[in-house]
């Protein structure tokens, strides 16, 4: 795959002249800024020695100030009597997982945008710590077996449950138990404890401003992403350039959210994963799956219209993911939203 980082001989040379120049202040920008664009590269150096401001961690998006606020990480159900969903578009990032039966739950990441409502929100699952952990923020869910509750506390999380009486949980009239719980995100967070109200670290390495995300720079043009987490999710991205960004499709039917809005993201990054099955069952007799999120694997990273092979790892569960080329080289996304997919190893995953 050629990333384009050799230069000419001349080209560089010409490079090294000006920079040259400039620091020594024989050249005034006036005289040099003519060469720039047969320079694209010196842009990017001059960019990189400006001062710029703070950018949201998990999105990459500028912004004036940061925050002192941790992040909410909510567990979000996906069935067809869930849908549709509240506040998923405000998520900075969302992972999508297999749980029994072959359906899906969303892990929902809020931090740059509180939405005044969010849910339905349903129980732990075994990968939910694994996800969260990296965060070091709080994790919202409306109960689950005992052993993941305790595996998200052993992760260094701050636990918020629904069962347990924490507030900012409430059940709505339009749907019927389990798939009625919702949540007040701002609520949730003002209940975070002393060690865990600081802001989350970058969780994926976002293209810098006026650079290109890896995708883009590096990838194939892709207008559609099909996936098979099982049997029954089957979950379509499709690349509109009207809206800048990537919409999703729950086999052939457009997701929205309760309002009406096409749910969406600039970037969607696909894991290939194990996934096996645990000795819990759900009450219909369903073994409960686990996926496994430590190690490494292929992936997928899709931005602006274009997708790029990666690989993905992850040490441990305190550690977040990292995306590299196989030679090491990191992969960026375009800032923006991310939804990710752990698709198992037996799914699918085709572009178009």
């Amino acid at each position: 795959m050629t990333r384009g980082r050799r230069r000419s001989g001349p080209r560089r040379a010409r490079f090294l002249l000006l920079a040259v120049l400039v620091v020594a202040g024989v050249v005034v920008w006036p005289a040099v800024k003519p060469h720039v664009s047969a320079l694209p590269f010196l842009d990017s150096v001059l960019a990189g020695t400006s001062p710029s401001g703070p950018t949201w961690p998990l999105t990459g998006v500028p912004a004036d100030t940061i925050p002192d606020r941790t992040a909410l990480a909510v567990k979000i159900e996906n069935s067809a009597a869930a849908r549709p969903q509240t506040g998923l578009n405000a998520a900075d990032m969302v992972w999508e997982q297999v749980v029994e039966g072959g359906i899906t739950r969303f892990v929902a990441v809020y931090h740059s945008t509180l939405p005044p409502e969010i849910g339905p929100v349903r129980s732990i699952r075994p990968m939910d710590p694994a996800i969260a952990a990296p965060l070091g923020g709080l994790l919202a869910f409306s109960g689950g077996v005992p052993t993941y509750i305790a595996e998200a506390e052993g992760a260094g999380l701050q636990v918020l449950r629904q069962d347990s009486g924490a507030d900012g949980f409430f059940r709505t009239t339009t749907r019927s138990a389990p798939h009625n719980v919702h949540a007040v995100p701002q609520t949730l967070l003002d209940q975070a404890e002393t060690t865990h109200r600081a802001p989350p670290g970058a969780q994926f390495e976002h293209a810098a401003t006026g650079e290109p995300p890896t995708a883009v720079a590096t990838g194939q043009a892709t207008a559609t992403l099909d996936l098979r987490l099982s049997g029954i999710s089957t979950p379509r991205w499709t690349w509109s350039a009207v809206d800048g960004r990537w919409l999703r499709a729950e086999g052939s039917t457009p997701a929205v959210e309760a309002g009406g809005a096409r749910i969406g993201a600039a970037n969607v990054v696909v894991l290939r994963v194990d996934v096996v099955q645990t000795e819990a069952r759900d009450p219909a007799g369903n073994p409960v799956p686990e996926t496994i999120l430590t190690g490494s694997g292929p992936a997928l990273v899709a931005s602006g219209g274009h997708t790029v092979e990666a690989i993905w790892s992850k040490p441990a569960v305190g550690h977040r993911v990292e995306l590299t080329y196989a030679d090491g080289d990191p992969v960026t996304l375009a800032s923006g939203t991310t939804w990710v997919e752990l698709v198992p190893n037996s799914g699918a995953v085709a572009t178009g």
